[in-house]
């Protein structure tokens, strides 16, 4: 394998307090990478900076062999970068099917209406029902998305950022609120995607979806990285154990 992305020594600050203090890592073509840590460790400020989504004071960002750090998210998204947020965000003015049409038409036109009306709309609602299909959505397609419970509305944030055609997608606490079997579920369907040709850098809390379905581990504590290396060497390490739980 090889970098597609590396991040080098990021570091930011709120109010004076550092979120990420050098923060770096790379990720590998085709990898599964998870970033875990305890609460307020800094992953999710991490992932925001690799997205895009936050500039940091200093370090650098790059994608692709190109340095990214500068551009804002959505010229990384045409770069193909895409994200899901921890709370999810569908346009509920649309049908499901029709939120993930406004990402699968993305490379034809940026407007949204647009992107559903124009000649385009049979291979973007093509496009959308088989994704839909492939995370368990098709017999929803034509809901709202408000009728959908949150194990459903979670896959299609995901299904949404699929639609974009990312070569990295950054996941952000997908698994967050859902029952042990969805969770599964969904861990399940993202574990799929570096086979699809989709590298997946991963922020969660449930540890132990993680380790199952995770290639390696990078490990942040008070905004620093403590680790890094498969699942088993890094829990492995009596620092990380340690960071999780308060005892060796």
């Amino acid at each position: 394998m090889s970098a597609l992305a590396r991040i080098d020594d990021l570091h930011v600050s709120f109010g004076g307090v550092a979120a990420a203090s050098g923060v770096s890592f790379t990720v590998e073509r085709g990898e599964f990478l998870a970033l875990i840590g305890p609460n307020g460790a800094g992953k999710t400020t991490a992932l925001r900076m690799v997205a895009g989504l936050l500039r940091p004071d200093r370090g650098r960002v790059f994608f692709d062999d190109h340095d990214v750090t500068a551009l804002p998210a959505h010229a990384r998204v045409r770069r193909g970068l895409g994200f899901t947020h921890q709370i999810v965000r569908p346009f509920y003015g649309f049908r499901t099917i029709e939120n993930v049409m406004l990402a699968a038409g993305h490379d034809r036109t940026a407007n949204p209406w647009r992107a559903i009306t124009s000649r385009s709309r049979v291979a973007a609602r093509d496009k959308a029902r088989t994704i839909l299909d492939r995370f368990g959505l098709a017999a929803q397609a034509e809901q709202s998305p408000r009728a959908l419970p949150l194990g459903q509305r979670k896959r299609l944030e995901v299904a949404r950022a699929i639609a974009l055609d990312p070569r990295l997608l950054l996941l952000d606490e997908p698994l967050a609120g859902l029952s042990s079997a969805e969770a599964t579920t969904m861990a399940d369907l993202i574990r799929t995607l570096p086979g699809q040709g989709i590298t997946v850098l991963l922020v969660e809390h449930n540890l132990g979806e993680v380790l199952r379905v995770a290639d390696r581990l990078v490990v942040l504590d008070a905004g620093k990285v403590m680790a890094h290396g498969t699942p088993q060497e890094v829990m492995a390490r009596a620092d990380v154990r340690q960071a999780y739980t308060g005892v060796v």
